[in-house]
């Protein structure tokens, strides 16, 4: 089943498409509109029912002045979601020219799956189902398709970020619990000028434990969450279980594995 982002009935207050709307608005005229090479038509996105959480969420997300968020939450709270939605609302607004998704290669297992079939571009389409499901939710299958075809939405593993330099990219780094301490620093060190980054991690799902790898997000998030940092435009935000959107059952099981050690 798919994580709309939609919270259970009665379960946490709701504010529906024309007060975000209202928000992006304020947003937009904040913003400076100075992306080189910016999208020609505005894009439809499909809205859902925000919770007050995820409103604060795109406040930050979508302020002029933030460059960089650590978002910190358990699975099923929409972290993925809510950031690619962001993404296509900064391409809408002209603060961005292009998304760029990346993971660390690490297998989310306890067993290796082995080698997967196909080229390498049929490969890595595995690690990137997250952001096609996501986009399959807030597009159009046409404009999906479209905006891959335009390059406006690309997909790399983290391996290639080393000696790139980024201008106006809206750039989410998934599962990042995954990543080692280098990683991180090597993707946030490839932020130039109009760039805006999404660091999103689930510490309790991280997969570096089996292979001895030191683990960055957690140290680097702590490392960002003063006051210098939120000047500099650097935030950390958290989602807790009580913010699980994806079904009553991810909720209650979340809530339970945190009392396990």
């Amino acid at each position: 089943m798919k994580d709309k982002g939609v919270p259970a009935k009665g379960r946490v207050k709701i504010r529906g498409a024309r007060d975000l709307a209202e928000d992006i608005n304020t947003s937009v005229k904040n913003t400076s509109l100075n992306t080189p090479n910016p999208i020609k038509r505005q894009i439809k996105i499909n809205q859902f029912p925000w919770t007050e959480k995820q409103k604060d969420f795109f406040k930050i997300a979508l302020d002029h002045s933030t460059k960089v968020i650590f978002v910190n939450g358990p699975a099923g709270t929409s972290k993925t979601l809510l950031s690619v939605y962001c993404g296509l609302q900064l391409l809408n607004m002209k603060a961005i020219d292009d998304i760029m998704y990346l993971r660390s290669a690490v297998e989310s297992s306890d067993r290796s799956l082995g080698y997967l079939p196909g080229d390498a571009n049929e490969k890595l389409r595995f690690y990137n189902l997250p952001l096609l499901d996501k986009l399959d939710e807030l597009l159009a299958e046409s404009t999906a398709q479209k905006l891959e075809e335009q390059k406006r939405v690309a997909m790399f593993p983290v391996n290639f970020a080393r000696g790139m330099n980024w201008k106006n990219k809206c750039v989410i780094l998934d599962e990042a619990q995954n990543s080692s301490f280098k990683e991180i620093v090597t993707v946030l060190t490839r932020m130039g000028e109009g760039c805006r980054c999404f660091v999103l991690a689930d510490p309790m799902q991280t997969d570096l434990k089996n292979e001895n790898i030191r683990g960055g997000f957690e140290e680097l998030s702590r490392v960002f969450s003063d006051e210098e940092s939120m000047n500099m435009g650097v935030h950390s935000f958290e989602f807790t279980e009580d913010d699980v959107m994806r079904s009553e059952l991810v909720k209650f099981i979340t809530k339970k594995l945190k009392h396990i050690s």
